[in-house]
């Protein structure tokens, strides 16, 4: 199947099913000499793992990670780095009285139209189960950018459902199962996710994305435009219906005088272009905003066909986030980071005698 893989110099692979024996990637690209041991990795992949709060999916998986090749001595190599992440909770089961079933809302239709052939167990490639991946990748990233450039990237929750998020304090952010910047909120978004369950429904979210001391320069003209590629990895998350970056929709109220952004000695006065201009990296925090869909595996029944094209009425059961918004910032992190490392790559290669501004 194409499309398995992201970037042009710092590429990431991933392959795997989430009721298969393992889920894994290549990571391809990474500059040799990074320390770097699979606790670097896993701090990262605890954050997103399965079945750590009741508000998400009760599939237990400790999602342990294993570096197969890349690193010798505790320091990358500059060769694939190969990761490798087992399944060791697989419900195949749960799935078997709606495997010639198409479930509406997911790839299950979709799939099968295009390949005549699906695995039908917990969305097989098209589980969300495969995002995992993209985490480990990207705290390789993440660690590259810190330690080269200050680079920080943090998502958080900005609303969940009818419920908007505020004030924001960021050092809040993983300190809960909400990943909330506002911990005044915890307790309402605990009283309606538990009401959302109650009715066999589940709920959307917004998560907010800001990478702080991007280097200015990342990106190029036209078609390779910085923003372009971080939609294109945001829009590849599963669930996701909607990226804005900066003002965002906001500026189709906006006039010309107040969406552009002054500039001074000291920098520019206001962000809403979000990071950006004509798709290069300003220097200014990078400013993204994600809308993730509800998941569409509830109890509540609901029309479809089945392989036969007969009609059928659908009920899902099994493990499944309320709200697979919850879980989506350190997925969201990573695919930040991996674009922008893979344009740090893309601009050194084609700026060979220009350093990077801003390099520590």
């Amino acid at each position: 199947m194409p499309g398995n893989s992201i970037g042009k110099l710092f590429t990431v692979t991933t392959f795997g099913e989430s009721h298969g024996p393992a889920y894994g990637c290549i990571v391809d690209g990474c500059p040799p000499g990074l320390l770097l041991n699979a606790e670097d990795i896993q701090q990262e992949l605890n954050y997103r793992r399965p079945g750590a709060s009741h508000f998400t999916s009760q599939r237990h998986e400790m999602d342990h990670v294993s570096i197969l090749s890349g690193v010798f001595n505790g320091m990358t190599t500059g060769t694939p780095i190969g990761l490798l992440i087992a399944n060791t909770d697989q419900r195949p089961r749960d799935y078997e009285k709606i495997k010639d079933q198409y479930r509406p809302g997911h790839a299950d239709f979709t799939y099968q139209t295009k390949y005549g052939i699906r695995d039908y167990r917990g969305g097989g490639r098209a589980s969300a189960r495969e995002t995992m991946m993209r985490v480990a990748a990207g705290a390789i990233a993440k660690k590259y950018l810190l330690e080269h450039f200050g680079t920080h990237i943090q998502a958080y929750l900005a609303q969940l459902g009818p419920i908007l998020i505020g004030p924001i304090d960021l050092q809040q952010t993983r300190s809960n199962d909400f990943f909330c910047p506002d911990a005044q909120k915890i307790p309402e978004l605990e009283t309606y996710l538990t009401a959302i369950r109650r009715q066999g429904d589940s709920i959307g979210a917004r998560i907010n994305v800001i990478a702080s001391h991007v280097p200015p320069g990342l990106g190029e003209p036209v078609f390779d435009r910085l923003h372009a590629d971080l939609a294109h990895a945001f829009m590849s998350i599963n669930a996701v219906k909607g990226v804005e970056f900066g003002a965002g929709f906001a500026s189709i109220q906006q006039k010309g005088s107040e969406h552009r952004d002054a500039l001074s000695p000291n920098g520019f006065l206001s962000n809403h272009a979000g990071g950006t201009l004509g798709g290069i990296s300003t220097g200014q925090d990078i400013t993204a905003s994600i809308a993730f869909k509800p998941t569409s595996s509830i109890p509540q029944a609901i029309q479809s066909l089945n392989q036969e094209n007969e009609p059928i009425s659908v009920s899902v059961t099994g493990r499944h986030d309320p709200c697979v918004g919850l879980r989506a910032p350190p997925i969201v992190e990573a695919m930040m980071a991996i674009v922008l490392m893979d344009h740090v790559m893309r601009h050194r290669a084609q700026n060979i005698e220009k350093p990077i501004i801003g390099a520590m």
